[in-house]
């Protein structure tokens, strides 16, 4: 089939056979026949012939083959690159490569408070391919927990920002994710994956299921001083507070709070592997915006914004939009459109993600059909109809 790579059509061709089964026929390796398939690598002209017999296929694996169009440069270059990996991989995995993989995601997890989501998901999905040719080998159950530990990270990772990009794909990636932490039997792990979907279904209108998840995550540190605890709670308080349930947001808030206090230094952190009191004023006011108390909700934004830095783009912008939220409770549309677009208009294009937009777009669909004629709600959603890769400037 003209349409297909040649591991497409390997795998088409393959049917029921078991990769095992295919290498055993084809006498190469079994990891091998798996990157071919996923087009990871290009095969020799002996092992397509070899395959290509072993699959009775009839030339057809020979045709792709040669319908494949010659790699460029840099192609042939990450083909070696990726066989390298193949072949460090097939020696064993060290301290110092395990080591090694923890600096990468922390990395990562700090970029996210500053990269632009679309840079960022390219590069996750890259070491991830890497990660998973380094798990394609056997290991030692203890290192291949470790390995398991950080492919749920990674995986929480690209699950966070395919949420910030507004792609429901963001599902699977926490289903792996949990699956990987669970593999590898690590409580704080889950905690922090729970946690962090939590937050999916809170963005995605499901308070139900964002406090329900929230609590799962909570029930899985079991009181140890793990990251996903604090997430949690604090995400628990503002479901509760989007609910109207004002003493459950306030008895959650004080276990984020308390929550907080226990964690090691080291994770109180500008990280998604960590949380701070930026984080927490941030979530405090947010929790207080949506039970309408502008005065306390006010004073835990003022707090916030003076904690974080100002390359944290995308929590200072809800911030400042959950501010908004607080003039149109108090019937301010006209200010709270304003300070919307002011916010808005100062976030850099490349910041400017769905999350964002979305909360945004939420402040011109409230209020009476008199008040969101006003000129500062049209300006507003002027703004908003922008293309994302737009400057607002000028």
């Amino acid at each position: 089939m003209d349409s297909e790579t040649f591991g497409q059509t390997l795998r088409r061709l393959r049917g029921d056979l078991s990769i095992r089964d295919v290498a055993n026929r084809a006498k190469c390796g079994k990891s091998y026949v798996s990157a071919l398939e996923h087009d990871r690598r290009t095969p020799s002209p002996a092992v397509v012939v070899a395959l290509d017999e072993a699959l009775d296929a009839r030339g057809e694996l020979i045709a792709a083959a040669r319908q494949s169009s010659r790699p460029s440069v840099l192609e042939r270059a990450e083909e070696l690159r990726r066989g390298m990996t193949d072949v460090l991989a097939s020696g064993g995995m060290s301290d110092a490569g395990i080591e090694d993989w923890g600096h990468v995601v922390g990395r990562y997890g700090r970029a996210t408070r500053y990269r632009p989501e679309a840079d960022l998901l390219a590069d996750l999905l890259s070491d991830f391919s890497d990660l998973l040719q380094v798990l394609e080998h056997r290991h030692p159950a203890a290192v291949r927990r470790k390995l398991g530990v950080v492919a749920a990270h990674l995986s929480g990772l690209v699950a966070l920002t395919l949420l910030k990009l507004g792609d429901t794909r963001s599902r699977d990636w926490w289903r792996t994710g949990r699956a990987a932490a669970a593999a590898a039997d690590d409580r704080a792990a889950q905690s922090w994956m729970y946690a962090q979907e939590s937050y999916a279904l809170y963005y995605g209108g499901d308070m139900i299921g964002a406090i329900e998840l929230a609590q799962r995550a909570q029930s899985l540190a079991g009181g140890e001083p793990y990251v996903g605890a604090a997430l949690a709670a604090a995400l628990e308080a503002r479901a509760h507070a989007v609910l109207g349930d004002r003493d459950a947001a306030e008895y959650a808030l004080r276990r984020a709070e308390e929550a907080l206090e226990r964690l090691d230094p080291d994770l109180i952190t500008a990280s998604a592997f960590g949380y701070s009191e930026s984080q927490l004023r941030f979530h405090a006011g947010n929790t207080w915006t949506h039970l309408r108390e502008s005065g306390r909700a006010w004073r835990e934004q003022q707090r916030a914004l003076e904690l974080y830095p100002e390359e944290e783009h995308t929590d200072r912008t809800l911030i400042h939009l959950d501010r908004a939220l607080c003039l149109a409770h108090d019937g301010d549309i006209a200010a709270a459109a304003a300070h919307a677009t002011t916010a808005l208009v100062a976030l850099p294009h490349e910041h400017r993600s769905s999350l964002i937009i979305d909360r945004a777009r939420h402040l011109t669909n409230s209020g009476s059909a008199s008040r969101l004629k006003l000129p500062e709600v049209q300006v507003l959603k002027e703004i908003l109809a922008l293309p994302a890769g737009r400057d607002m400037e000028g």
